[in-house]
């Protein structure tokens, strides 16, 4: 039976706003499971071998799990912690006709409509010259990338693309450009030397904040949607997993709106070392595990846009409040079949909530997610799951409010 309720999509709300970034998603995640009891561990230590839960982060990827007495298999809910958005350059000091701007570059999938005329903050880490990492969340009014006025462009509504070099750059002063003033700026705000940073990865921030909406508040709002929904519902799921079969595993990577070729991310090793880790130089006892275990790629999904339906598959309509979407994919661009359909199924029986698809039509192939790539990577009997949102990769998306929750028993079901 279901465990979550709407206060779950409420804590979702805190969940997000603490997580501008990937690195900051890790660092509420973590404060979030060591106040659960979870330990974290470096990699570059030895490794306890011991029950109980533990997480370990790299650059923006976190992977947890509660361990038993013994090992037989794992049931791994997978989720990522990136968005796009627009990241600054190593130099960004720019600017243009009397106006202070930042260089920035397109992060993934970006739709450049959603981000003009906004109120933007700056949020990301910084690495210093002594190693250590320093996160930065400037969650306050900084940059705005403006639209051009509608009386001097009057085909605006016509359809107009943006030039992402130089129609795209936000501002954040007057006057003459002054090289490392923004890093500069950006130090302090972290409380930080900026001849101490030897490197950084800042990104633009959407600041306005979650919020239900609606005339029964049935639908909630915010940026960053995809893919904190999976990423918090993972994690509470976890954090409640408890007796279960096989060892429950989140693993939330960073990276997937790149194409997730990264050391970090689920197209490099990270997670397949860590379960070798856990289970050892035993290469036999290994693959016996691996064959036993499942994993459950989650991610959002287009929900059916009531302007746009004819963008839709016809008879697979997947609607806000309908319950978490199994995404299906002739030609796995999610990883789907029969083996996989029942796999949710009894998760989703097992939780007691309501469940619909996600098909592509055949002349708009959609998307893809780590899925396919884990299920290959590993070896391993993997389904793709997901919300159904409207605005997909919008500065400001749109799910039903209580589908965020469903999402949560839905993972909970799976590792049982």
């Amino acid at each position: 039976m279901p465990i979550f309720d709407r206060s779950h999509t409420t804590d979702l709300a805190g969940f997000i706003e603490a997580s501008p970034t990937p690195y900051h998603a890790c660092a509420e995640a973590a404060r979030r499971l060591e106040a659960a009891g979870f330990r974290r561990l470096a990699e570059t230590d030895e490794w306890l071998d011991e029950p109980g839960g533990y997480y370990v982060v790299r650059d923006g990827s976190l992977i947890a799990w509660r361990a038993g007495e013994d090992i037989t298999g794992f049931r791994i809910f997978g989720a990522h912690t990136d968005t796009p958005t627009f990241k600054v350059k190593p130099r960004p000091d720019t600017g243009s006709a009397g106006w202070k701007q930042v260089a920035v570059e397109v992060y993934g999938g970006v739709p450049h409509q959603t981000w003009l005329d906004r109120d933007l903050g700056v949020a990301g880490r910084l690495v210093l010259r002594d190693g250590s990492e320093v996160l930065v969340n400037v969650d306050r009014p900084l940059l705005r990338i403006p639209r051009l006025a509608i009386h001097l462009d009057r085909g605006v509504n016509e359809g107009r693309a943006l030039n992402a070099q130089s129609q795209l750059t936000p501002i954040w002063g007057l006057g003459e450009p002054r090289q490392g003033e923004f890093l500069e700026f950006v130090a302090g705000e972290a409380g930080v030397n900026a001849g101490d940073v030897l490197g950084h990865d800042l990104f633009t921030s959407a600041l306005d904040a979650p919020t239900y909406l609606g005339k029964d508040n049935e639908l909630f709002a915010a940026w960053r949607l995809d893919n904190l929904t999976s990423t918090h519902a993972g994690l509470a799921a976890l954090i409640a997993a408890s007796g279960t079969e096989f060892t429950p595993v989140l693993a939330a990577f960073n990276y997937e709106e790149i194409g997730s070729m990264t050391y970090s991310a689920a197209q490099g090793p990270f997670l397949e070392s860590v379960l070798h880790r856990l289970m050892g130089d035993d290469f036999e006892t290994y693959a016996r595990a691996i064959a036993a275990s499942g994993m459950m790629s989650s991610d959002t999904g287009n929900a059916i846009h009531p302007n746009y339906p004819e963008k839709h598959e016809p008879g697979h309509r997947p609607i806000p409040n309908g319950g978490p979407m199994i995404k299906v994919s002739a030609n796995q661009r999610y990883a789907s079949g029969a083996e996989e359909h029942a796999m949710f199924v009894r998760a989703a029986e097992t939780a007691g909530i309501p469940w619909q698809y996600n098909v592509n039509r055949n002349d708009i192939p959609g998307g893809t997610t780590i899925g396919p790539i884990s299920g290959t990577q590993l070896g391993m009997l993997t389904v793709d799951v997901g919300l159904p949102i409207l605005s997909m990769h919008s500065a400001r998306e749109l799910c039903g409010a209580d589908d965020p929750h469903y999402l949560a028993d839905l993972a909970l079901g799976f590792y049982a």
